[in-house]
């Protein structure tokens, strides 16, 4: 779907927005929806820490197929590059599988988890339960997200929406039916997660049937030129870039459990970023939305960045103000089922984290104009200097300072963003002045 500048007006940016933000606001919501349910178990505060450690580990294995979405708008154009980059994800989806596979063998697992993550063992075996469980959501991720971006790409917002929408509800029954089973809370969480998104990939499959069908009868010398070297020198800074990001959980994860009180920031660092992450996912979308809507030499830019602003503004002020002020309490402890203490234990971090929705969305829209000029190791550079300084700042604040965990991890996370978003605007701006 592609606007002229004069067409493009913030209405038609909402329209096509809209559906894939109430996508992403959808998988936002599975956070603090499975750990309401952990923490409302037996043994919440080890369930929740479990399921803090198995969750990240999960996205990292599973993070080299995520951007499968964005290459497939951008490169699926005919039945030739159709058949090509399908081939491609079948195998990427393959290997990370197999990669699953691999971390949950015991020995590797318990190693991982005694000797580099320093587990607790109460903690240790549940979150080994806990991967195995996930054992099918990177290959599921995987597939959706090929077919997610051919439906984008053509306009089909609403499908993805309405898919993710089956998700949450697959994810909502799976994991009330387990919770009234007495089983341990992270078995809830990650049976949720593996329901969900197994049921949306063969749904958005599904949905696309009639898609692929056109896409398969055009014909053009676009898919000829395609070639798998360019499939993967386009991808592979991208895949590089997502499984760096992905690293940031696991880095939290280690030097939380050496700093202080570390089981109780394990308790609440997912329950505080699963909460950010519902204003931050406003602005997740606008990736896709700005390689869709760009145009011809990035033509329709400056409509996107004023939606994009108005958008930052709005998902930070209400941010902030829930977080600095009572309804930060209620919402812990009402909404994500914390104890009084555990909750004003979260408050301090989440005031921290009050900025990420706005860098989010400024964030999107700086990686959409670099990829849609296929700059992709400038996205990949960026991800490193982010994900070192949370590194390095974590290792400065634990070792130097040791202070309590899940606020070193806020400080990092807040820091290294602004840093990344710093790095990318002079490329920006470089890309459109060549435009």
């Amino acid at each position: 779907m592609v606007y002229q500048e004069n067409e493009l007006t913030q209405k038609r940016i909402l329209q096509f927005w809209a559906p894939l933000a109430a996508t992403w606001l959808m998988m936002a919501l599975e956070g603090p929806i499975l750990t309401s349910f952990i923490a409302r178990l037996a043994d919440s505060t080890l369930n929740l820490a479990a399921y803090g450690v198995a969750h990240p580990l999960a996205m990292l294995i599973e993070s080299p197929i995520i951007m499968m979405l964005s290459a497939s708008i951008a490169l699926v154009k005919d039945a030739e590059s159709l058949k090509k980059l399908q081939r491609f994800s079948l195998i990427l989806n393959a290997c990370v599988t197999a990669g699953m596979a691999l971390i949950i063998v015991p020995p590797i697992f318990y190693f991982l988890a005694n000797n580099i993550l320093f587990l607790p063992p109460e903690i240790a075996w549940r979150a080994h339960i806990a991967m195995m469980i996930l054992l099918p959501w990177p290959a599921a991720i995987g597939f959706r997200r090929f077919y997610q971006g051919i439906l984008i790409s053509n306009g089909y917002t609403k499908r993805v929406a309405i898919g993710t929408m089956a998700r949450l509800f697959s994810m909502l029954l799976s994991a009330f039916v387990l919770s009234t089973m007495k089983v341990e809370g992270v078995i809830v969480g990650a049976a949720g997660l593996s329901a969900g998104v197994v049921f949306e990939a063969l749904w958005t499959r599904y949905v696309a049937q009639k898609i692929i069908r056109k896409v398969k009868n055009t014909h053009t010398d676009y898919g000829a030129t395609l070639t798998r070297q360019r499939i993967v020198s386009f991808y592979y800074p991208l895949a590089l870039t997502s499984f760096i990001s992905m690293g940031v959980s696991p880095i939290l994860t280690f030097f939380i459990g050496h700093s202080r009180m570390p089981i109780e920031s394990w308790a609440v660092f997912p329950v505080v970023d699963s909460f950010v992450f519902l204003f931050r996912s406003f602005g997740f979308a606008y990736q896709e939305v700005g390689m869709a809507l760009l145009g011809e030499r990035h033509k329709n830019h400056r409509a996107l960045w004023k939606f994009g602003s108005m958008m930052a503004l709005i998902t930070t002020s209400v941010l902030g103000i829930i977080a600095f002020s009572p309804f930060g309490s209620i919402v812990l402890e009402k909404l994500y089922g914390l104890q009084p203490a555990l909750a004003d234990f979260a408050l301090t971090p989440m005031r921290i984290l009050v900025l990420l929705p706005a860098l989010s969305v400024y964030f999107s829209m700086l990686r959409s104009v670099i990829i849609n000029a296929h700059r992709n190791t400038i996205v990949t550079v960026s991800t490193v200097i982010e994900v070192g300084i949370i590194g390095g700042l974590m290792a400065i604040l634990v070792w130097g300072f040791h202070p309590v965990g899940a606020v070193a991890a806020a400080l990092s996370l807040l820091t290294a963003r602004i840093a990344a978003n710093i790095y990318l605007v002079k490329y920006y701006k470089s890309i459109l002045a060549e435009a």
